[in-house]
C-alpha cells in the first residue's frame, strides 16, 4: 500500500497569498517602470525613487488589492487546473500528456484571468497612485473601497477593463507556470537523481518562472497599460498600436523586473503549494 496527498482545491490561492506577501515591493516597482511613457529609471533607481518620496512602507501600496486578486484570479486557476489534473490522472493510470497540461492550464488561466480582471485593476490603480499629481490621485482605501468606487463612479462595464488581455495573460501564465512545473518536475523526478523534495520543487518552478516570463510580459505590458490608461486608448489594438510605435522591445519593458517578481513569485508559491499539500492535503491510499 502507497500513501500519497492530494491538494484541495483551494490551496493554490492560499500559496499565492502567501507568495503575494513576499514579492508586492517588486510588483509594485514593476508597474512604475512599466506605465512610464519614456524610459526614464531602471529598477533599482525606480525603487529609489518610491522610497525617498513616499517612504519604505509605500513599496507595501495596494498589498490588500493583490490579495484580493490572488484569492480570486490565482485561486481559480489552480482549482481547475489541479483539480481537473488530479481526476484524469486517477482514472489515466498516468500522468497527463504535455499538450493536455497546456491546454488545461490556458482555460483555467484564461478563466482565472477574467475572474481576477476587477481586483487587478484596482492592484494597478492602487500601486500607480503615488506617482500622479495629488489632485488626481485616487486614494482608495483598500481593494474593496476601490472596487466599490469603480462600479459606483464609473459603471460595471470599467471593473472589465482590460478583461480580454487580463485573460489572455492568465492563460499564458498559467501555461508557463503550472504546466511547465508539472512537466518539469515529471523530468526531474524522472532521472532518478532527485526526491520529491524541496529542491525538486525549487529546481522545477524556477524552469517554471522563467517559461511564464518570457510568454507573458508582451501581454502584462499591454494590459498594465490599458487598466491604467484614463480614455487614451479606444481598444486593445489602439493599444497595441501605439506600443508598437515605441519599437518592439516597447513589449519586453520591465522584462528583468518582471522576471526579477515573477521567478521568485513562482518558486515560492509552489514550494508552499507544496508544503500545504504535504501536511494538510487529503490522504489518498492505493
Amino acid at each position: 500500500m502507497t500513501e500519497k496527498r492530494m491538494s484541495r482545491w483551494y490551496f493554490g490561492g492560499l500559496a499565492s497569498c502567501g507568495a503575494a506577501c513576499c514579492t508586492h515591493p517588486l510588483d509594485l516597482i514593476k508597474v512604475h517602470l512599466q506605465t512610464q511613457q519614456e524610459v526614464k529609471k531602471r529598477m533599482l533607481g525606480m525603487a529609489i525613487h518610491v522610497m525617498k518620496n513616499d517612504g519604505v512602507l509605500a513599496l507595501y501600496n495596494g498589498l490588500s488589492a493583490s490579495l484580493c486578486r490572488q484569492m480570486s484570479y490565482s485561486l481559480t486557476r489552480f482549482a481547475i487546473y489541479e483539480t481537473v489534473r488530479d481526476m484524469m490522472g486517477s482514472t489515466n493510470k498516468g500522468p497527463m500528456p504535455f499538450y493536455q497540461k497546456v491546454l488545461l492550464g490556458a482555460f483555467g488561466g484564461f478563466t482565472g484571468g477574467f475572474v481576477g480582471t476587477p481586483a487587478d485593476m484596482v492592484n494597478v490603480r492602487m500601486q500607480n497612485d503615488m506617482k500622479l499629481p495629488p489632485e488626481l490621485r485616487r486614494n482608495y482605501k483598500h481593494a474593496f473601497d476601490g472596487l466599490f468606487r469603480v462600479f459606483r463612479e464609473e459603471g460595471l462595464r470599467k471593473l472589465f477593463s482590460g478583461a480580454s488581455m487580463a485573460s489572455s495573460r492568465g492563460a499564458m501564465v498559467t501555461v508557463g507556470q503550472l504546466a511547465c512545473y508539472d512537466q518539469a518536475k515529471q523530468l526531474v523526478l524522472g532521472t532518478g537523481m532527485m526526491g520529491d523534495n524541496i529542491f525538486t520543487h525549487f529546481l522545477s518552478s524556477f524552469i517554471a518562472g522563467g517559461c511564464a516570463t518570457f510568454l507573458c510580459q508582451p501581454l502584462d505590458v499591454m494590459k498594465t497599460r490599458l487598466m491604467n490608461s484614463k480614455g487614451e486608448y479606444t481598444g486593445v489594438t489602439h493599444c497595441l498600436r501605439e506600443t508598437a510605435k515605441l519599437g518592439p522591445m516597447a513589449f519586453y519593458k520591465g522584462l528583468v523586473p518582471a522576471g526579477i517578481r515573477l521567478v521568485p513569485q513562482t518558486v515560492l508559491t509552489f514550494i508552499f503549494l507544496e508544503q500545504l499539500k504535504k501536511h494538510f492535503g487529503i490522504l489518498i491510499i492505493s
